[in-house]
């Protein structure tokens, strides 16, 4: 069994396992939790109503968090050369063609957190396919990384932009933002989330839709949020 430090137990002490928080006493104890040597992540785990088995009843949406989430991602833009300017300009860390996909074939190296590509490209990265898939950096529509607007999409990934989606036991893990961002922008991150989380609700789920919210650090104890 784990065996958690004297600060997370003291922080435990102070949360009643039976009751369901108001957001701001919720936050109030999250930010108590956080008070470590680094700045932590703030995480809200969310569990649905909806069955991970039926494919109409997946869960993936983005949205750019107004604050972001304290975390910078690394991208890599797979582009033609006269798009190549385009997505340096706009803070791609990695940028190529042809070339930087035969790279990681050889190499199988991907030392980026998320891969954009441009239609064309689609076809070219198939060569890199399983690699980047396995990984969960395959491009996709589903998580607007196959776009036009390099210039738009590299932006919007920078300032904070997310993927988020079930896993098979309909669960939600998501970061909304570091513990040095304090209580008001980390309320209204948690807020634009989880309207979005609402608005990409399957039309085929049926009943309690959001069945539980939970706020936690990346270390501290998990704190229960009236879902209603």
């Amino acid at each position: 069994m784990k065996k958690h430090g004297k600060r997370y137990q003291e922080i435990l002490s102070q949360i009643d396992k039976t009751k369901t928080y108001s957001l701001t006493e919720a936050l109030d104890l999250v930010l108590s939790s956080g008070k470590e040597k680094f700045d932590s992540s703030v995480e809200v785990h969310l569990n649905l109503g909806i069955d991970p088995k039926k494919s109409d009843q997946q869960l993936r949406s983005t949205i750019t968090l107004p604050h972001g989430t304290g975390k910078t991602k690394k991208i890599a833009a797979f582009v033609p050369s006269d798009k190549e300017a385009d997505a340096r300009t706009a803070g791609a860390d990695i940028v190529g063609g042809e070339e930087l996909i035969a790279e990681i074939k050889k190499t199988e190296k991907t030392d980026f957190d998320v891969a954009i590509a441009t239609p064309d490209m689609m076809p070219k990265l198939a060569a890199i396919a399983k690699i980047l898939g396995t990984r969960g950096l395959m491009p996709s529509p589903k998580n607007e990384t196959i776009t036009t607007n390099i210039k738009k999409t590299v932006e919007e990934l920078k300032k904070g932009k997310i993927t988020f989606k079930n896993d098979a036991t309909s669960n939600i893990h998501q970061i909304i933002g570091k513990v040095s961002f304090g209580k008001e922008k980390l309320t209204e991150n948690f807020n634009a989330f989880i309207e979005s989380v609402k608005k990409a609700k399957p039309s085929s789920s049926k009943g309690t839709y959001i069945k539980s919210i939970t706020v936690c650090t990346a270390m501290g104890p998990g704190i229960r949020i009236n879902a209603a």
